[in-house]
Protein backbone atom coordinates (compact mmCIF):
# COMPACT_ATOMS: atom_id res chain seq x y z
CA UNK A 1 0.00 0.00 0.00
CA UNK A 2 1.39 3.54 -1.31
CA UNK A 3 2.07 6.07 1.82
CA UNK A 4 -0.44 8.77 2.23
CA UNK A 5 1.00 11.57 1.66
CA UNK A 6 0.64 14.85 4.49
CA UNK A 7 -1.77 17.71 3.18
CA UNK A 8 0.86 19.97 4.33
CA UNK A 9 3.27 18.82 1.56
CA UNK A 10 0.88 19.04 -1.31
CA UNK A 11 -0.01 22.60 0.19
CA UNK A 12 3.30 23.30 0.54
CA UNK A 13 3.75 22.39 -3.01
CA UNK A 14 1.56 24.12 -4.68
CA UNK A 15 2.56 26.88 -2.81
CA UNK A 16 5.97 26.45 -3.93
CA UNK A 17 4.81 26.24 -7.62
CA UNK A 18 3.10 29.77 -7.24
CA UNK A 19 6.42 31.15 -5.71
CA UNK A 20 8.73 29.99 -8.48
CA UNK A 21 5.99 30.90 -11.24
CA UNK A 22 6.08 34.27 -9.44
CA UNK A 23 10.05 34.27 -9.25
CA UNK A 24 10.48 33.84 -12.85
CA UNK A 25 8.21 36.89 -13.24
CA UNK A 26 9.95 38.81 -10.64
CA UNK A 27 10.57 42.04 -13.43
CA UNK A 28 6.80 42.43 -14.45
CA UNK A 29 5.52 41.53 -11.35
CA UNK A 30 7.55 44.29 -10.05
CA UNK A 31 6.52 46.63 -12.46
CA UNK A 32 2.88 45.99 -12.56
CA UNK A 33 2.65 46.69 -8.74
CA UNK A 34 5.42 49.35 -7.47
CA UNK A 35 5.47 51.68 -10.65
CA UNK A 36 2.14 53.85 -9.55
CA UNK A 37 3.43 53.86 -5.62
CA UNK A 38 6.92 55.19 -7.02
CA UNK A 39 5.50 57.24 -9.24
CA UNK A 40 3.77 59.03 -6.30
CA UNK A 41 6.97 58.86 -4.33
CA UNK A 42 8.82 60.91 -6.81
CA UNK A 43 6.20 63.37 -6.93
CA UNK A 44 4.92 63.58 -3.41
CA UNK A 45 8.41 62.83 -1.83
CA UNK A 46 10.79 64.82 -3.79
CA UNK A 47 9.15 67.25 -6.58
CA UNK A 48 6.81 68.85 -4.75
CA UNK A 49 8.77 69.27 -1.29
CA UNK A 50 11.93 70.71 -3.45
CA UNK A 51 9.39 73.50 -5.00
CA UNK A 52 7.78 74.33 -2.00
CA UNK A 53 4.35 73.12 -2.66
CA UNK A 54 4.28 70.62 0.79
CA UNK A 55 7.10 70.67 3.52
CA UNK A 56 9.90 67.78 3.81
CA UNK A 57 8.39 66.45 6.92
CA UNK A 58 5.21 65.55 4.67
CA UNK A 59 7.64 62.78 3.65
CA UNK A 60 6.97 61.08 7.26
CA UNK A 61 3.53 60.57 6.42
CA UNK A 62 3.72 59.88 3.30
CA UNK A 63 6.08 56.60 3.41
CA UNK A 64 3.79 54.27 5.28
CA UNK A 65 0.94 55.22 2.87
CA UNK A 66 2.63 54.33 -0.24
CA UNK A 67 4.25 51.07 1.54
CA UNK A 68 0.50 50.03 2.40
CA UNK A 69 -0.37 51.32 -1.17
CA UNK A 70 2.23 48.76 -3.14
CA UNK A 71 1.10 45.65 -0.14
CA UNK A 72 -2.72 45.75 -1.11
CA UNK A 73 -2.51 46.78 -4.94
CA UNK A 74 -0.09 43.74 -4.98
CA UNK A 75 -1.54 41.17 -2.99
CA UNK A 76 -5.27 41.96 -4.63
CA UNK A 77 -3.34 41.45 -7.95
CA UNK A 78 -1.49 38.37 -7.07
CA UNK A 79 -4.46 36.59 -6.29
CA UNK A 80 -7.38 38.38 -8.52
CA UNK A 81 -5.88 38.36 -11.82
CA UNK A 82 -4.50 34.62 -11.77
CA UNK A 83 -8.06 33.66 -10.49
CA UNK A 84 -9.90 35.68 -13.24
CA UNK A 85 -7.17 33.75 -16.02
CA UNK A 86 -7.30 30.44 -14.00
CA UNK A 87 -11.33 30.20 -13.74
CA UNK A 88 -11.72 32.04 -17.17
CA UNK A 89 -9.37 31.05 -20.64
CA UNK A 90 -6.86 29.45 -19.36
CA UNK A 91 -8.95 26.61 -17.32
CA UNK A 92 -5.36 26.23 -15.27
CA UNK A 93 -7.49 25.98 -11.90
CA UNK A 94 -8.79 22.24 -12.92
CA UNK A 95 -5.45 20.87 -12.67
CA UNK A 96 -5.21 22.63 -9.06
CA UNK A 97 -8.52 20.75 -8.25
CA UNK A 98 -7.35 17.29 -8.61
CA UNK A 99 -5.07 17.60 -6.58
CA UNK A 100 -5.39 15.25 -3.35
CA UNK A 101 -6.10 17.98 -1.25
CA UNK A 102 -9.59 19.65 0.05
CA UNK A 103 -10.81 22.56 -2.75
CA UNK A 104 -10.58 25.10 0.13
CA UNK A 105 -6.80 24.47 0.67
CA UNK A 106 -5.96 25.11 -2.61
CA UNK A 107 -8.32 28.69 -2.27
CA UNK A 108 -6.44 29.27 1.10
CA UNK A 109 -3.18 28.61 -0.83
CA UNK A 110 -3.85 31.24 -3.39
CA UNK A 111 -4.43 33.61 -0.17
CA UNK A 112 -1.31 33.06 1.26
CA UNK A 113 1.04 33.38 -2.03
CA UNK A 114 -0.88 36.69 -2.63
CA UNK A 115 0.06 37.84 0.88
CA UNK A 116 3.49 37.23 0.33
CA UNK A 117 3.80 38.65 -2.67
CA UNK A 118 2.52 42.01 -1.18
CA UNK A 119 4.80 41.75 1.78
CA UNK A 120 7.57 41.55 -1.18
CA UNK A 121 6.36 44.52 -2.99
CA UNK A 122 6.55 46.92 -0.25
CA UNK A 123 9.86 45.73 0.62
CA UNK A 124 11.31 46.33 -2.33
CA UNK A 125 9.46 49.87 -2.38
CA UNK A 126 10.68 50.62 1.18
CA UNK A 127 14.86 51.23 0.35
CA UNK A 128 14.06 52.80 -3.19
CA UNK A 129 11.10 55.39 -1.53
CA UNK A 130 14.03 56.13 0.95
CA UNK A 131 16.87 57.19 -1.36
CA UNK A 132 14.56 59.25 -3.63
CA UNK A 133 13.25 61.67 -0.34
CA UNK A 134 16.46 60.95 1.62
CA UNK A 135 16.46 61.21 4.95
CA UNK A 136 12.64 61.08 6.71
CA UNK A 137 11.99 62.60 10.09
CA UNK A 138 10.60 59.91 12.23
CA UNK A 139 11.32 57.11 10.69
CA UNK A 140 12.19 53.97 13.12
CA UNK A 141 12.66 50.34 12.72
CA UNK A 142 12.33 49.28 16.32
CA UNK A 143 9.46 48.08 16.18
CA UNK A 144 10.31 45.03 14.30
CA UNK A 145 7.43 42.70 15.96
CA UNK A 146 4.33 45.11 15.10
CA UNK A 147 5.65 45.95 11.88
CA UNK A 148 5.65 42.32 11.26
CA UNK A 149 2.19 41.42 12.38
CA UNK A 150 0.93 44.78 10.53
CA UNK A 151 2.35 43.48 7.22
CA UNK A 152 1.06 39.80 7.57
CA UNK A 153 -2.44 40.61 8.80
CA UNK A 154 -2.48 43.01 5.66
CA UNK A 155 -1.26 40.80 3.39
CA UNK A 156 -3.30 38.07 4.16
CA UNK A 157 -6.54 40.50 4.73
CA UNK A 158 -5.98 41.78 1.06
CA UNK A 159 -5.46 38.85 -0.83
CA UNK A 160 -8.38 37.50 0.79
CA UNK A 161 -10.15 40.01 -0.89
CA UNK A 162 -8.67 39.68 -4.37
CA UNK A 163 -9.86 35.98 -3.88
CA UNK A 164 -13.15 37.27 -3.43
CA UNK A 165 -12.76 39.76 -6.10
CA UNK A 166 -11.48 37.13 -8.87
CA UNK A 167 -13.87 34.61 -8.28
CA UNK A 168 -17.26 36.53 -7.84
CA UNK A 169 -17.00 39.36 -10.24
CA UNK A 170 -17.07 38.25 -14.17
CA UNK A 171 -13.66 38.07 -16.32
CA UNK A 172 -15.30 40.79 -18.41
CA UNK A 173 -15.89 42.80 -15.49
CA UNK A 174 -12.30 43.11 -14.26
CA UNK A 175 -11.37 45.80 -15.56
CA UNK A 176 -14.26 48.28 -14.23
CA UNK A 177 -12.72 46.89 -10.93
CA UNK A 178 -9.96 48.40 -10.90
CA UNK A 179 -11.42 52.04 -11.66
CA UNK A 180 -14.77 51.61 -9.58
CA UNK A 181 -13.33 49.85 -6.39
CA UNK A 182 -9.46 49.96 -6.31
CA UNK A 183 -9.16 54.52 -7.31
CA UNK A 184 -11.70 55.35 -4.63
CA UNK A 185 -9.96 52.46 -2.18
CA UNK A 186 -6.75 54.63 -2.49
CA UNK A 187 -8.19 58.26 -2.88
CA UNK A 188 -9.82 57.53 0.79
CA UNK A 189 -7.13 54.87 2.21
CA UNK A 190 -5.39 57.24 4.50
CA UNK A 191 -2.35 56.65 2.65
CA UNK A 192 -1.84 60.05 1.41
CA UNK A 193 -2.83 61.64 5.37
CA UNK A 194 -3.35 60.53 8.57
CA UNK A 195 -6.71 59.16 9.84
CA UNK A 196 -6.34 61.69 12.65
CA UNK A 197 -5.97 64.41 10.36
CA UNK A 198 -9.63 63.69 9.37
CA UNK A 199 -10.48 65.52 12.88
CA UNK A 200 -11.09 68.26 10.54
CA UNK A 201 -13.63 66.49 8.49
CA UNK A 202 -15.31 64.40 10.77
CA UNK A 203 -18.08 63.32 8.76
CA UNK A 204 -15.53 61.68 6.22
CA UNK A 205 -13.50 60.61 9.70
CA UNK A 206 -16.15 57.62 10.18
CA UNK A 207 -16.68 57.30 6.47
CA UNK A 208 -13.23 56.21 5.57
CA UNK A 209 -13.77 53.28 8.08
CA UNK A 210 -15.32 51.12 5.54
CA UNK A 211 -12.17 51.24 3.67
CA UNK A 212 -9.63 48.58 4.05
CA UNK A 213 -7.04 50.52 3.31
CA UNK A 214 -6.97 52.40 6.20
CA UNK A 215 -6.05 50.02 8.64
CA UNK A 216 -3.05 49.00 6.50
CA UNK A 217 -1.64 52.31 5.80
CA UNK A 218 -2.38 53.75 9.92
CA UNK A 219 -0.85 50.08 10.46
CA UNK A 220 2.00 50.66 8.60
CA UNK A 221 2.39 54.38 10.35
CA UNK A 222 1.87 52.67 13.80
CA UNK A 223 5.28 50.72 13.11
CA UNK A 224 7.38 53.03 11.33
CA UNK A 225 6.64 56.33 11.67
CA UNK A 226 4.98 56.37 15.43
CA UNK A 227 5.40 60.08 16.32
CA UNK A 228 2.69 60.78 13.82
CA UNK A 229 -0.30 60.38 14.98
CA UNK A 230 -2.45 57.12 13.90
CA UNK A 231 -5.11 54.73 15.17
CA UNK A 232 -5.23 53.18 17.91
CA UNK A 233 -3.06 49.57 17.44
CA UNK A 234 -5.05 47.29 19.15
CA UNK A 235 -8.28 48.52 16.90
CA UNK A 236 -6.13 48.15 13.56
CA UNK A 237 -4.95 44.45 14.44
CA UNK A 238 -8.51 43.89 15.15
CA UNK A 239 -10.24 45.72 12.33
CA UNK A 240 -7.57 43.49 10.20
CA UNK A 241 -8.34 40.28 11.88
CA UNK A 242 -12.08 40.82 11.01
CA UNK A 243 -11.11 41.67 7.52
CA UNK A 244 -9.18 38.75 6.88
CA UNK A 245 -11.56 36.48 8.32
CA UNK A 246 -14.68 37.93 6.63
CA UNK A 247 -13.32 38.13 3.15
CA UNK A 248 -11.79 34.43 3.54
CA UNK A 249 -14.91 33.09 3.86
CA UNK A 250 -16.66 34.76 1.11
CA UNK A 251 -13.46 34.04 -0.88
CA UNK A 252 -13.97 30.68 -0.49
CA UNK A 253 -17.42 30.59 -0.89
CA UNK A 254 -17.19 32.04 -4.04
CA UNK A 255 -14.31 29.69 -5.32
CA UNK A 256 -16.13 26.88 -4.20
CA UNK A 257 -18.95 28.23 -6.60
CA UNK A 258 -17.41 28.70 -8.99
CA UNK A 259 -14.97 25.44 -8.98
CA UNK A 260 -18.52 23.18 -8.93
CA UNK A 261 -20.12 25.19 -11.90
Amino acid sequence: MSERVPYWRIFAALLMRDVTVARREIGYFLVRTTLQPLLFVLIFGLIMPRMGIVGRAYTTTMLPGILALSLALSAVQAVSLPMVQEFGWTKEIEDRLLAPIANQLVAVEKIVAGAMQGIVASIFVLPIARLIMGPIPGLTFRNVGMLMIMTILSGLAFSAIGLFIGTAIAPQQIGLMFSVIIAPMIMFGCTYYPWRGLDAVPVMKWLVLIDPLVYVSEGLRSALTPAVPHMPEPAIIAALLALAALFTYLGLRSFMKRAMS
